[in-house]
């Protein structure tokens, strides 16, 4: 019971906090920052903060072995181009839009577990993932009759199929499951920061932020949807495991919603309001019935 309780609590809090992306980093876009060099300073930051968390504070080992490496290396893939794919996405789509297309990875990771894991879909789960998907559909505030644009929409399906990859390695790979989650959190940090250095050329094309308000941007991405999602998505997954957890992720657009009407004014329809309530349904409906 404080189990799945537990589980259930780390992985609200793992979506709540990724659905964060856009408040920090939209405004730095406007700005001219580049994509890989928001995601650089997101990692980088990140790295930094969590390693004096568990060196001085927690004082965790960090050793590995060069297997744990190797899979580490996978799974920081994974996620690292997630974010990846999904803030570029941000440059085709409005990034309300591609959070809640993004929300298609529970469907995702339930037919991975299905196919490849034998993993019953029992009737709760599917009707979980019909209600938040209805409700996300709801929650689609863009203009009416608006065509999206095809390329943005593909890059958001990549990282949602990325993002249930990563989902599923946590979860199921035995090398993974033997490792505390501080630490494959810390490695799934530093190990990403590599894709944005080569991309970025060593840094060398690296853009510099120029204000003390781009810095606590930079310092908010790396702390909430980084640190605090990456730490606490992979003790839930490992709480209560890849499914529900993912379901669990219908809180992630949400938080968009509630960003968008408290800081930048956007208007709370009826349609939201709807979408709001189908979302939650489904996700107490996993909640109740996992404690039960």
């Amino acid at each position: 019971m404080k189990r799945k309780l537990a589980g259930t609590i780390y992985g609200a809090v793992a979506s709540m906090s990724y659905g964060t992306n856009p408040l920090f980093a939209l405004p730095l876009f406007f700005a001219g920052i580049g994509v890989n060099s928001v995601l650089f300073y997101r990692y980088f930051f990140a790295c930094i903060l969590y390693f004096l968390w568990l060196k001085l504070v927690k004082r965790i080992s960090l050793k590995i072995s060069l297997r744990e490496f190797l899979h580490l290396f996978v799974l920081a893939l994974f996620f690292s181009f997630s974010s990846l794919t999904l803030f570029v996405a941000f440059k085709y789509i409005d990034a309300g839009i591609a959070c809640t297309i993004l929300f298609i990875y529970p469907v995702i990771v339930a037919l991975i577990m299905r196919i490849f894991y034998k993993e019953k879909l029992t009737r709760t789960t599917i009707l979980a993932i019909l209600l938040t998907s209805m409700g996300i559909l709801l929650l689609y505030n863009g203009a009416d009759g608006a065509a999206l644009n095809v390329k943005g929409v593909i890059i958001v399906l990549l990282s949602a199929l990325l993002y249930a990859f990563y989902i599923v390695f946590v979860k199921k790979d035995k090398v993974l499951m033997h490792i505390k989650s501080e630490k494959v959190s810390f490695y799934v940090i530093l190990f990403g920061l590599s894709v944005y250095i080569l991309n970025l050329k060593f840094c060398t094309e690296l853009q510099i932020l120029t204000t003390p308000f781009q810095w606590i941007l930079a310092l908010s991405l790396a702390i909430f949807p980084t640190i605090v999602s990456i730490e606490t998505i992979t003790i839930a997954i490992k709480l209560i495991g890849s499914t529900i957890t993912a379901v669990l992720g219908a809180l992630e657009p949400l938080t968009a919603v509630f960003f968008g009407v408290v800081f930048f004014n956007e208007q709370l329809t009826l349609r939201i309001i709807a979408g709001i309530a189908s979302v939650l349904a489904g996700v107490l409906l996993i909640v109740v019935k996992k404690l039960k």
